[in-house]
């Protein structure tokens, strides 16, 4: 474990020293430019650069080059000289760096530390860490990847800068290993498939943000939430639908709308002067069905779901292809239970998960994610809740003998979770499934019921998802399969393709078997060649293509080509019927 630790740090140094030297060479080569920021970010670096002073600034076709000057700076083996000094000193060195100055008064202005960087003859504004000498990068393990717009500190109201990224590691292998893996993350990119695939198309009069699924993604959208649906009711949850429109009021007493005002979308109507939001997440919506009546003990734990659509206003710079909406949908359930009963639940949806995931077929690791312990007042509830809810949610992971990672600062605002991280193809980590254990909320808005004791009692809220917002996983489904969706959850599980016109009739025939079978099934009778329409059929990544000619048509078969293999195998229809309702039913 020190070893992992130790190259993870030594890895930060070395991607924040290069960040450094990149602007060193910028600055050099054009000193009218103004810099920005440069931090680690995950496997690499990036620096923001004002060049609105020039009339160019850097395209990716000239990165290579930027690339050889940085590799030079390595080659001088210069040295990284840390200094703090007061902030009158940081204000002179950085007089004609109007973003370093905006930082150089935060700090002040917080009584806290400067400090700055010097190598070479270039001295930067920064906490660190960095590498004691360049001599500790190696020139032939890093790569410049991409140059993008951003805006200064994240915010749209602020001056947009160039963003230049790079990616760095220990070794060359490494570098190359990464840098393959980007190559086959860019086929399998969701918004790439997404179009070629006719699945979603976003539309500038509808609005960034706000997907509109074709025919095909809506049928793996609501496959996704069927499963959902499908493994909640094994363990009780009822599906309900609650209003997309909700009263201020709601919120203001779950504490949301303090927290996340400006991620909420208002609503005004015409005949009242009531605040009205669309709703960003349904708990506090279903708080309200627990509470239309008074309950008893014996009917807890009472279990609900619910797919409605949510809405949150997010940043436009931040909004990415499905994996960041402003309109999206949770397989959200919620269960108000006794806390005697905290344990049974836990488990019963952890198996919910483990299945989901066997299904998906992903690998995945668990975080504990706590609160932060140096900012509690971002947190809703007492010290006691919050020590007794956390040593809740640990000694349940350590009873069921499950490995984690703690996640500081990583809890939902009212109450600890486990957070499920899955793991694709690629490797890359996707946080999907959660656990929340919540006391805060069910005192918020007052819920109760009526205990063994004849007294009433405050319920426990246990908040799960199985794969999150249904969008997200889409997204993410896309890219782990490189489109080639299992067949269960395939817009077209199989099409037919007869060998000639006069074919059409028995083509037809099967067509109708196929459907009545409850097989999703579509014909090719275009008077395309069959070659082009076999092709056509694996471009669109569907698992079988049943070709269909003489032969088939007096022997009642088909000849069946499948995706995943080049042999060709002829069966009866009601063979292969017999053959995609088992894969459909087993979710193969």
């Amino acid at each position: 474990m020190k070893n992992e630790e130790s190259s993870s740090a030594r890895m930060e140094k070395i991607r924040h020293s290069l960040a450094h030297l990149m602007a060193a060479v910028i600055k050099d080569k054009h000193p009218k430019v103004k810099l920005g920021i440069g931090p680690v970010i995950e496997n690499g670096f990036y620096y923001d650069f004002d060049f609105s002073a020039l009339d160019h600034s850097p395209t990716e076709e000239k990165l290579p080059k930027l690339e050889n000057f940085i590799r030079e700076l390595i080659k001088q083996d210069l040295k990284f000289e840390r200094q703090e000094i007061p902030a009158e000193k940081a204000r002179e060195i950085f007089k004609d760096e109007p973003f370093k100055l905006e930082l150089v008064e935060e700090l002040a202005a917080a009584g806290e530390k400067i400090s700055v960087y010097k190598s070479g003859g270039f001295i930067d504004l920064c906490a660190g860490p960095h590498v004691e000498s360049a001599k500790e990068i190696n020139p032939d393990a890093f790569k410049l990847t991409k140059v993008a717009g951003a805006y200064w500190k994240g915010s749209e109201k602020n001056k947009m800068l160039t963003r230049i990224y790079g990616v760095a590691f220990e070794t060359k292998e490494e570098l190359g290993a990464y840098l393959r893996m980007l190559e086959e993350a860019e086929k399998r990119d969701h918004r790439k498939l997404g179009k070629e695939l006719e699945l979603f198309v976003f539309s500038d009069l509808v609005g960034p943000g706000l997907p509109l699924y074709t025919p095909k993604g809506a049928i793996i959208r609501r496959e996704i939430q069927n499963y959902s649906n499908e493994l909640r009711k094994k363990i009780g949850y009822q599906e309900v639908h609650t209003p997309q429109i909700n009263k201020a009021e709601l919120f203001k007493i779950s504490g949301h709308y303090d927290k996340y005002k400006e991620n909420l979308f208002k609503v005004s109507s015409n005949y009242t002067e009531e605040e009205y939001y669309l709703k960003p997440m349904n708990c506090p919506q279903h708080t309200q069905i627990f509470s239309s009546q008074m309950r008893s003990y014996k009917e807890l734990p009472i279990r609900i779901a619910d797919f409605a659509n949510l809405y949150r206003d997010e940043k436009p710079g931040e909004l990415s292809g499905l994996t960041r909406l402003r309109a999206f949908s949770q397989d959200d359930g919620h269960c108000f239970c006794r806390e005697d009963q905290i344990e049974e639940e836990f488990s019963a949806i952890l198996n919910l998960i483990n299945e989901a995931m066997r299904v998906y077929n992903m690998s995945y690791s668990i975080r504990l994610s706590l609160r932060d312990e140096q900012n509690k007042q971002n947190y809703l509830g007492s010290e006691e809740v919050w020590q007794k809810s956390q040593n809740m949610m640990e000694k349940l992971l350590k009873e069921k003998n499950i490995d984690y990672i703690r996640g500081e600062g990583e809890a939902a605002f009212y109450g600890p979770k486990m957070d499920l991280i899955a793991k694709d193809c690629l490797g890359r980590n996707w946080q999907l499934s959660t656990i929340q254990l919540d006391f805060n909320m069910p005192v918020r808005f007052g819920l109760e019921y009526i205990g063994e004791d004849g007294k009433k009692h405050t319920p426990v809220m246990i908040h799960s998802a199985l794969v999150g917002s249904a969008e997200r996983f889409m997204a993410t489904l896309i890219e782990h399969t490189a489109g080639n969706f299992p067949v269960w959850i395939s817009p077209i599980q199989a099409l037919i393709i007869p060998v000639g016109e006069k074919y059409n009739d028995y083509g037809e025939k099967m067509l109708s078997e196929l459907k009545s079978a409850g097989i999703r099934v579509e014909i090719d009778k275009t008077s395309e060649t069959l070659g082009k329409r076999i092709r056509s059929g694996k471009t669109q990544k569907i698992p079988y293509l049943l070709v269909v000619g003489e032969k088939e048509k007096e022997a009642g078969t088909v000849a069946v080509n499948f995706r995943d293999k080049k042999e060709q195998e002829t069966m009866a229809i009601a063979q292969f019927v017999e053959l995609i309702q088992k894969e459909i039913r087993e979710k193969k």
